[in-house]
Parts: C-alpha cells; structure tokens; sequence
C-alpha cells in the first residue's frame, strides 16, 4: 500500500521533470545560433549536426546526474530528448541523437537504453516525414490532448487530419512500451520512474507528454518572435524606401531644371553642373543604404550645393560651413540633409531679392550628434510650423524618418522668425564607428 509521503515524493520528481525540461528548453532558446537553426525549417546536414550539438549534451548531462544518485531521477530527459530531435531533426538525427543520449545509461549496464532512445529517435523522424506541413509540428502542445474530441469530429465529417496529434498519441505510446518493458525485463536494464505502481501510469504518460510538448511550445514562441523581428525589419526596410523614392524623383526634376536653365546661357558651368549630377546619380543608383558616415552625406551636400550655387549665382548665395572633425565618422540617416537644404532654397531664398547665407553646422555633445541648418531667407509663418507637415513635404518626409530609425530618441526643432530666416536643429544619438571603437 502506498504512503502519502511516497505519493507526495513521486508528484515533486515529476513536477522538477518537468521543471527541468522547461529549463532546458529555455537555456537553449537563449543561443543566437540555436534560435536560427530553429527558424529554418528545411534545414541542410550543418544545421542538423548544430541543433543534434545543442541538444544532447545537456540531455546526456540529465541521464549521468540520474546515474550519480536517487535524489536526481527528475534530471533524465533520454525519452523525451530523444523523440524531440527526431520530430525536429528527421529520421536520421533521431536515432543517432538518442543514442549519444543513452550512453551514460549504456556503459552503466542499462542495456535496453541505448535501443529505446534510437526507436523513439526513429519514431520522431517517421512522424516529421509523415506529415505534409511541418509547421503543424509546432501546434503540438502542452493541452493539445484537449482537442481531440474537435479533432474526431473534423476527421469524421470532413476527412481532415489534425496531424498535431500524432505526436501526441507517440508519446502516450513511447511512455506506456518504456514501462511495459521495465516490468517485462529487468528494473536494471532500462530507467523509468513509476514502474512499480499501477496508479501512476497515467501520471507518467502525462509527464512524458508535457515534457515534450513543453519545449515545443517555448520553442515555437521563440520562432514567433524570431518572424515578427524579421517581418518589422522587412517593413522598416519598406518603409524607408518609399520614402526615399519620395525624394529622389523631386530633387532630380528640379536639379534637371537647373541643367536646363544653364544651358541657355552658360554651357561651361552646365557641363560643370552636368558632371556635379552625374556624382549625384551615382550615389542616388547605390544600393540603398540605411545608414552613411556623416562625412559622405556632407560630400553629397557639397555637389548638391555646387549645381544650386551656379543656379542662384556666386554672389547671391553664400554658404558656411562649421564642422567638428570629431563628427564626421558618425553615422547619419541617408539622404537626411539634402530635403532640409532644399528646402531651405526653395522655401527661405528663392523668395528673397537680394543674396542668401546658408550654415551647416555640426557637434557632438554628450554623446549625441547635433546638426543645424540655418538660412536668413523669409522664415516660416506659426501656423506653418504648427501644419501637421512640420513646414512642408523634405521636412515632414525627414522627421518621419527619424522616427521610424530612433523612435522617440531624437529631436528636430525648427525656429523660425517670419522675414528673419528659419534654424533647423537636429538632435540625434551618436553611432560609434568600429574605426573609433578600436581606438578607444
């Protein structure tokens, strides 16, 4: 007859079983390399031996802590191990797998380990080549066993498999032979908890189950994650693009203008012009590129000012430049100056009679980078600064891109004083190159 305290002993070592897997399952979910091989689903013969690398030595750890003494019992995974690398790794990481698991178990003279870690191996990998979609794989839960009243009536009606339940029924399966072979041979040739009681048959099914289907479940969380990281990059990628391809074909028609108006009555300054534009179409036909050094963006700048200095003439348009040597490796957003300079041409001089002046400045402070642009041309009115466009299509197109590459972290204040000129400041954080890193 049992005692409480036998009964209460048996609950806790299947409880910390289960405990255990999920800290397995966690502690692996942590590796960048891991996470990866998890995210490929047809996975090549590298990929394989990675995941078959990550998996067994902390199962192989599991069975020798079993081994060294009584208290460890919840510590052996090689059952659940090893039809977890099957279901994840096919029909050749499985046995293989299960076997390296077993061998604590093996060469302490449990001799039936060795073959019931490579057939429950084998059985995982037949079940991932038995169903079609093997992302149903990844539906395989903790309470997956809840649906299999849903999952009789969809087959009954409708011819429809739920192939999530395979693994379910495999592991009911895999737990009911382990004990049956226990009783059948010797207790010393294969390790199963509650061999020796009838009652806990059920108990050891339903822990040979969730510790399967547990690590499945966090797993497949971290692929989850894995896929909206991926999907939100691809969409900032998207994003970022569109709105470049908003500048591009404005700033060209209007440089085009330039070329055109030059040719009438200056056709040297417009082949000058004409080779300005052609180092501007080859860094606008670059691959597109995130992020640049502020040096390059800057040279961008200088060709773009050229050709606007040929348009307004040498002496009506006058541009200063205040740059601190330590800023020009930091990178910036690409293509985030030339709207804000265009805009201060077209907005805050182009109006004016008489000359311009425009300052670009730079600085790093406290670890951030600070840029202004400053025109003395007619300024903005209040009400155009408080436009939901923030004083029109450049500066509007640049803040939204600050805001999708830094979220919150960064600043653009325009100051302006109608008939004075407008100040635009940005306040972005400071990328450090690896050039500087390596010096520090």
């Amino acid at each position: 007859m049992e005692t409480l305290s036998s009964i209460k002993e048996l609950l806790f070592i299947l409880l910390l079983k289960l405990g255990t897997a999920s800290a397995f399952a966690a502690l692996l979910a942590r590796w960048t390399v891991f996470r990866k091989v998890l995210f490929t689903e047809e996975r090549d013969s590298d990929q394989k031996l990675k995941m078959m690398f990550f998996i067994t030595p902390p199962l192989v750890i599991g069975v020798a802590l079993r081994l060294s003494g009584f208290p460890y019992r919840f510590a052996d995974l090689m059952l659940e191990g090893s039809f977890l690398l099957g279901l994840l790794g096919g029909r050749v990481v499985g046995p293989i797998g299960g076997a390296i698991i077993s061998l604590p178990a093996f060469m302490n003279h449990e001799w039936l380990s060795m073959p019931v870690a490579s057939a429950a191996g084998l059985l995982g990998g037949l079940i991932r080549q038995a169903i079609p979609n093997k992302e149903d794989i990844w539906n395989f839960g903790p309470f997956t066993f809840l649906n299999i009243p849903r999952a009789t009536v969809r087959l009954l009606r409708q011819a429809v498999i739920s192939w999530e339940l395979l693994p379910l029924f495999s592991c009911v399966l895999l737990e009911i032979g382990r004990v049956a072979l226990v009783r059948a041979t010797k207790p010393t040739w294969l390790f199963a908890i509650g061999h020796s009681r009838e009652w806990t048959l059920g108990l050891d099914v339903l822990t040979t189950l969730m510790a399967v289907a547990i690590p499945l479940k966090i797993w497949n969380n971290t692929r989850i994650e894995m896929n909206l990281e991926r999907h939100q990059q691809l969409l900032l990628e998207a994003r970022m693009d569109a709105l470049s391809r908003q500048i591009n074909p404005h700033f060209l028609f209007n440089t085009l203008n330039t070329v055109s108006a030059l040719i009438r009555f200056d056709p040297d300054m417009a082949r000058v012009v004409v080779l300005k534009l052609g180092n501007i179409l080859r860094r606008l036909l670059r691959k597109h590129e995130t992020f640049v050094p502020l040096r390059e963006e800057l040279q961008f700048i200088d060709d773009y000012l050229d050709i606007e200095v040929a348009r307004f003439g040498q002496d009506n348009l006058e541009i200063v430049k205040e740059f601190g040597e330590d800023t020009l490796e930091a990178f910036v957003p690409s293509m985030l100056l030339q709207p804000i300079v265009e805009n201060c041409l077209k907005h805050g001089l182009a109006p004016k009679l008489d000359g311009g002046k425009i300052q670009l400045r730079t600085a790093k402070r406290d670890g951030r980078l600070h840029i202004e642009i400053e025109d003395n041309g007619v300024g903005f009115s209040e009400e155009k600064i408080s436009r939901p466009d923030g004083g029109g299509i450049g500066l509007s197109n640049v803040r939204e891109r600050l805001q999708v590459l830094y979220g919150t972290d960064f600043q653009l204040i325009i100051s302006s004083r109608s008939g004075k000129g407008a100040l635009i400041h940005i306040d972005i954080p400071e990328v450090v190159t690896a050039m500087e890193e390596a010096r520090k």
